[in-house]
């Protein structure tokens, strides 16, 4: 592009495009759909190791859930033994 002062005093624009503007154009253009292409990519992987996480965090509070409830019956089951022990020590030494 240049500028022309013309009579008047007004600047015109003389718009030429030349094909290094067009070839730079094209290539800038490409730079940013590569670059969208690239994050949309990104993105999907990143979605999927997110589904991968919370699946694996399901599974794992499931574990967890699994391992407090035997650790309550375990709980229970040795309150049991205790008391049975204790009672055998008590009935042991009455006699």
């Amino acid at each position: 592009m240049t500028m022309v002062k013309n009579d008047s005093n007004r600047w015109q624009f003389n718009r030429q495009v030349n094909l290094s503007v067009l070839v730079q154009l094209m290539f800038l253009a490409s730079l940013i759909i590569g670059s969208w292409v690239n994050l949309q990519r990104q993105l999907d992987l990143m979605q999927h190791d997110i589904a991968r996480v919370l699946e694996c965090q399901k599974d794992f509070q499931q574990r967890v859930e699994s391992l407090a409830a035997k650790s309550i019956e375990h709980e229970y089951r040795l309150q049991t033994v205790e008391k049975v022990t204790s009672q055998v020590r008590a009935e042991r030494d009455a006699y």
